[in-house]
């Protein structure tokens, strides 16, 4: 748990997230390489982080970026996390935008299936790495510093595809641990249309 503190990007806290979407949120789409995961955002409890997301979605920055840390039973001593955003194959890491605010105490927690922002120890650290949960790990809504990772949104369709990347064999490249050993390639993020 403390290395992914330690290596992961922001965080936030508290209450159960509906599974399907509300007419007025946003919902996106990631198209990876092992399938399709659909996800509510809310802006209502995290305004600033929604925006900040959305803003690289519409930059396509997240196009061509990896899942690059991924914890699960198979490789990791429990269930925990599959990380992206931040990467590009080999390892090679993607210039950000500026830092935002940390709005863990939004009232959202880390459980199963939410989508959060990763940070440094540094309370006001994401950027545009993000990590989605495959277990509740509530444990991250208030770190030991009283400061949490921020929740955003839900998956709502494709919690197959978290479970599969979840599964994959990794190893150590680059320096870091955890990391796929075939690259699971984020190949677009887009909003969903409107219907």
């Amino acid at each position: 748990m403390k290395q992914f503190l330690f290596l992961v990007m922001v965080g936030c806290a508290v209450a159960i997230v509906p599974a399907c979407a509300a007419a007025d949120n946003p919902v996106i789409v990631m198209v990876t390489s092992m399938g399709t995961i659909k996800m509510e955002l809310y802006p209502d409890k995290a305004p600033v982080t929604v925006k900040n997301f959305l803003s690289y979605v519409d930059d396509k920055f997240y196009d061509g970026t990896i899942f690059h840390r991924v914890m699960g039973k198979e490789n990791y001593d429990d269930d925990f996390m599959i990380q992206g955003g931040g990467f590009e194959p080999g390892m090679k890491l993607k210039a950000t935008k500026s830092p935002i605010k940390n709005e863990s105490s939004n009232g959202l927690s880390n459980t199963r299936g939410t989508i959060a922002m990763a940070r440094t120890p540094d309370a006001d650290s994401a950027t545009a790495q993000f990590y989605i949960n495959v277990k509740d790990n509530k444990g991250l809504d208030k770190a030991v510093e009283g400061t949490g990772y921020c929740v955003f949104g839900k998956v709502i369709e494709g919690m197959d595809v978290v479970d599969k990347i979840k599964a994959v064999k990794t190893g150590r490249k680059g320096g870091h641990e955890n990391v796929p050993v075939d690259d699971i390639i984020i190949k677009s993020v887009r909003k969903a249309e409107k219907k």
